[in-house]
């Protein structure tokens, strides 16, 4: 009713609008600030169509260029049958990914984008097969490509193949270079999706502070070569060393002299991670996770029976450790949520093993 309104308004003679104000006898001043709004509203609204639609033709160039909506649609098998399939595989993926490319991310923004012309330029069709049907599909059929799975069934007659989805990616990456490079670093990286109603596989992360998903990701510069979903009820690093011999055994397929440096923070430093890379020559650089010293514990460390062992680490290598300077080996406690532990039980075995040495020699305790 406002943009009618508005369409109105801009449509009366400039003689109807006294000295080229808005105003008009009979016409509150509430009513058409309400109308001069939506006017700017619908303006706003055909510049941002404008601007999608630069942004579909430059989606659409980019993908002429290395075709990556065919092959990723040659991934999935269809059973359906022919002669009665009115959306083929290959409309129904480049539907989805165009969509998402220009942030239709839900798929109920299809009931309106399968009567949009752009997407049918994009999704490569013009004309429905049926008059009763849209040029590009709608939600319902959609839906089903995303509950395909590996086997096909009576209900769900799209299937994928999932390996080849995997190698899709690093094949990608591999033809945008001509020639093998020296050295490619790989990093390693879990974020957080979040999510907002009762999902499947859904979890609360207590570092995220929120139900999510945890995804895995892989990157060698700008070029993505592993997103893989997962619950949020994992470790960082769960799944990391059979993505990474995945990707590094297609990588030396082709390039095999390059050197492959392998790069990710705390969250995995794992020992089989790092045991993996040192057995297959792969060079790694991996954060370690600080921890805190035990707060309430320092004034006061009891005694404790020794039963002919040490509680910490071998003595022969601190006898010429001066005891003043003690702390200085000790980290510093991190000042954000991740990684903090109980201050009473989290003393380490280095200031535990110190703490003994002095109080055998009589001196204060640390």
């Amino acid at each position: 009713m406002l943009v009618a309104s508005a369409q109105l308004v801009s449509w009366l003679p400039r003689a109807y609008l006294p000295n080229g104000a808005p105003t008009l006898s009979g016409v509150s001043s509430s009513w058409v600030k309400r109308l001069t709004l939506a006017r700017r509203q619908q303006q706003r609204r055909a510049q941002w169509q404008l601007h999608q639609s630069a942004l579909c033709l430059l989606l659409w160039a980019s993908d002429r260029t290395i075709n990556l909506v065919e092959r990723f649609a040659a991934c999935f098998c269809d059973h359906r049958r022919p002669e009665l399939i009115e959306h083929a595989v290959s409309t129904l993926v480049g539907q989805r990914v165009f969509a998402i490319g220009l942030g239709y991310e839900d798929l109920n923004d299809h009931n309106e984008l399968r009567h949009d012309p752009v997407m049918a330029v994009l999704a490569g069709k013009l004309e429905a097969r049926r008059a009763e049907c849209a040029p590009v599909a709608g939600k319902s059929t959609l839906n089903r490509l995303e509950l395909s799975v590996l086997s096909p069934w009576r209900y769900c007659k799209i299937a994928y193949r999932a390996a080849a989805i995997e190698r899709l990616l690093v094949y990608v990456f591999l033809e945008a270079h001509a020639r093998s490079p020296r050295q490619i670093i790989l990093d390693l990286d879990a974020t957080d999706d979040p999510l907002h109603e009762h999902q499947e596989g859904r979890f609360f992360h207590g570092y995220y502070d929120c139900y999510c998903y945890l995804p895995l990701y892989v990157f060698c510069g700008r070029h993505l070569l592993v997103a893989k979903l997962r619950p949020a009820n994992i470790d960082a690093s769960a799944g990391s060393v059979e993505e990474m011999a995945r990707i590094v055994a297609q990588l030396r397929t082709r390039w095999p002299y390059v050197r492959i440096l392998l790069r990710a923070d705390s969250g995995f430093a794992r020992e089989g991670l790092m045991a993996w890379c040192e057995e297959n020559r792969i060079d790694y650089v991996f954060g370690l996770a600080q921890r805190p010293l035990g707060g309430r514990d320092r004034g006061r460390v009891g005694r404790r029976p020794d039963h002919g062992r040490e509680d910490g680490p071998a003595g022969a290598a601190l006898q010429g450790l001066p005891l003043a300077h003690a702390c200085e080996l000790e980290p510093k406690p991190p000042r954000h949520r991740q990684g903090g532990v109980d201050a009473g039980r989290g003393q380490s075995p280095l200031h535990r093993h110190l703490a003994h040495a002095r109080r055998d020699a009589g001196a204060a305790p640390l």
